[in-house]
């Protein structure tokens, strides 16, 4: 699963997600595209899930790039554990999701395959996705 190897600082604050994304917005290495209709938190574990949807129903064909990197830490209290007594364990990674990011970049396979495979990736992640694509498809 994807994580950082080391941060500055064990914990972040929760935050809001505001706005559309500045950077990430354009296909710059594939054909076909999977980008994020809305604001949200995609997980470690979903964007796994997501890759080997893609890479399973691809068979093995064409080449795959994860645009999205989860970096920031989340962090949970045991169950059943009063309030107070500072902030829980780092249980979990997310990438804050911005509407507009390009998610998952796909090429060297046709237009209805990449299709299907982004549909079926699209299915394990918790936002709306639209298929794009450098050629008018």
């Amino acid at each position: 699963m994807l994580q950082p190897m080391r941060t500055k600082f064990r914990k972040a604050h929760k935050g809001r997600i505001h706005g559309v994304s500045k950077a990430g917005t354009e296909l710059n290495f594939g054909q076909y595209g999977l980008k994020a209709l809305e604001p949200d938190r995609v997980t470690a574990r979903q964007i796994e899930a997501a890759r080997r949807a893609l890479t399973r129903h691809m068979k093995r064909a064409g080449q795959v790039w994860i645009r999205v990197y989860p970096d920031v830490p989340v962090s949970k209290k045991p169950l059943e554990v009063r309030m107070g007594s500072g902030k829980g364990s780092v249980e979990l990674w997310v990438c804050r999701v911005k509407p507009g990011r390009i998610l998952f970049e796909v090429d060297g396979i046709s237009v209805e395959l990449a299709k299907e495979a982004l549909t079926l990736a699209a299915a394990k992640l918790p936002i709306k996705t639209r298929f794009v694509s450098r050629i008018a498809a």
